[in-house]
């Protein structure tokens, strides 16, 4: 599965940091370039809550993302909730 802008939405955002929330039935948007669709919109330092894994209820998972690199040369996040 890939990226999907409308399931992308701001939570809060202020002094240039943004809270996102992401909704994906994929469990890989830690993949290079997963992000990179929205890299206009991503900022280094801003946080997404993403629920991943939404076509199976059982192994659900509600992760926090951290993104470490966003631009011409794609977006990079990684798993802050680890």
């Amino acid at each position: 599965m890939s990226f999907a802008a409308r399931d992308l939405s701001v939570l809060a955002y202020a002094n240039g940091f943004t809270l996102w929330h992401y909704t994906t039935a994929d469990d890989a948007v830690t993949a290079a370039g997963y992000f990179n669709d929205a890299s206009d919109m991503l900022r280094v330092g801003d946080v997404i809550i993403a629920n991943v894994n939404t076509d199976d209820t059982v192994a659900m998972d509600t992760m926090i993302y951290t993104v470490t690199a966003s631009g011409d040369s794609g977006v990079t996040v990684i798993d802050f909730s680890a």
